[in-house]
């Protein structure tokens, strides 16, 4: 593995990996302190929806699918305040909706033979220059809101009435912790793919969860799981010509089970 830090792509890759894990960490930690995984999910899923209006048009991919991310993450935002006992319904409806458009105007664009596999798995040794400045970018903004609105994002995080009662705009900060997951599945789709993007947000996150006693120190470390994670199944990935996304996350399922038997043998 050594020798191909010397190649630009394994380079990028590698960036990517850490931006991504680093991205996913933090993010992922307001997901599952926000009980929304299966929120996120849908929005992940109807993302595809904005690849293939982007294929279709000629725009960057990046570009396409954070729009209609963060469409979908307002939309369910609209919703959970509106008629939340019927949330998972249209989340149900967002995720197939997303996913048909994107497999129309996939099938519609003449000349193009797209690679499902890249989207829905990842494909983290394309991940190109202006895609590391767009991840980039994206880090900044979310360790700025982050870092700037923590103690309201904690609140609503923990206790939206609570938060309510001391002021802050619950509503507010609930949809700007969607729109930042939004965001952040969306990168995090180039390194493992539409089909695996949640269990990188939230494995990592289940076990720094467990060994932190602040949502800060979740963050942290759910940040630095999720990099050991990525890099050793990126290494897995490129040793044995495998798909990256798929050593990622089976990287980090084997990194819980591990985990899970260390608990259960300290407490014997």
């Amino acid at each position: 593995m050594i020798e191909a830090l010397h190649y630009t792509f394994v380079q990028n890759a590698l960036i990517s990996a850490i931006i991504v894990s680093i991205i996913s960490g933090i993010i992922g930690s307001l997901i599952l302190v926000n009980k929304m995984t299966f929120l996120t999910g849908g929005i992940a899923h109807s993302s595809y929806g904005g690849i293939g209006l982007a294929i279709y048009f000629g725009l960057p991919i990046f570009l396409g699918a954070t729009i209609f991310a963060v469409i979908s993450a307002l939309i369910v935002a609209f919703i959970s305040f509106k008629q939340k006992h019927r949330i998972d319904i249209f989340i149900g409806i967002i995720w197939a909706v997303g996913m048909a458009i994107g497999i129309v105007f996939t099938d519609l664009t003449p000349g193009y033979n797209v690679d499902l596999m890249s989207y829905l798995f990842g494909s983290i040794l394309a991940v190109s220059k202006s895609d590391l400045l767009y991840m980039s970018i994206l880090l900044i903004v979310v360790l700025f809101f982050v870092h700037k609105y923590y103690y309201q994002i904690l609140a609503t995080s923990y206790d939206s009435e609570y938060a309510m009662l001391k002021g802050i705009n619950a509503k507010l900060f609930f949809t700007l912790i969607l729109i930042l997951s939004a965001l952040a599945v969306v990168v995090a789709i180039k390194v493992v793919g539409l089909i695996l993007v949640i269990a990188l947000m939230t494995i990592p996150t289940y076990i720094a969860e467990q060994i932190s006693n602040s949502l800060y120190g979740m963050m942290i470390r759910s940040a630095i799981i999720s990099t050991i994670f990525t890099i050793v199944g990126l290494i897995i990935s490129y040793k044995f010509d495998i798909t990256s996304g798929a050593s990622i996350i089976l990287t980090s399922a084997f990194g819980f089970f591990i985990y899970l038997i260390y608990v259960k043998l300290k407490k014997i």
